[in-house]
């Protein structure tokens, strides 16, 4: 346990931005899921529409440094071939 003020205030810090980061995470990851569930079913005209979602919220995580920038670029681009071959 921490014994100083400074160590005890910074134990409290990363505490709440754990949780913080851990809801972030599990939203992006919610996000990432119900696209490709809607890819998989072939139901395009949904994951068109949640595409635009899930790029605010890889945006929003590379923004705050909950992923990094060419991450959430990647993960973009993999996501839109995904339906790009789908449709084909």
């Amino acid at each position: 346990m921490p014994v100083t003020r400074t160590a005890k205030k910074a134990l409290r810090q990363n505490r709440r931005r754990n949780i913080t980061n851990v809801a972030g995470r599990t939203e992006l990851k919610k996000a990432i899921k119900t696209y490709k569930k809607l890819v998989e079913a072939k139901k395009m005209d949904e994951a068109a529409a949640q595409l635009p979602i899930v790029y605010q919220k890889l945006d929003k995580a590379a923004k705050t440094g909950l992923i990094k920038k060419n991450t959430a670029s990647r993960l973009k681009s993999r996501l839109t071939h995904r339906i790009a071959v789908a449709v084909k």
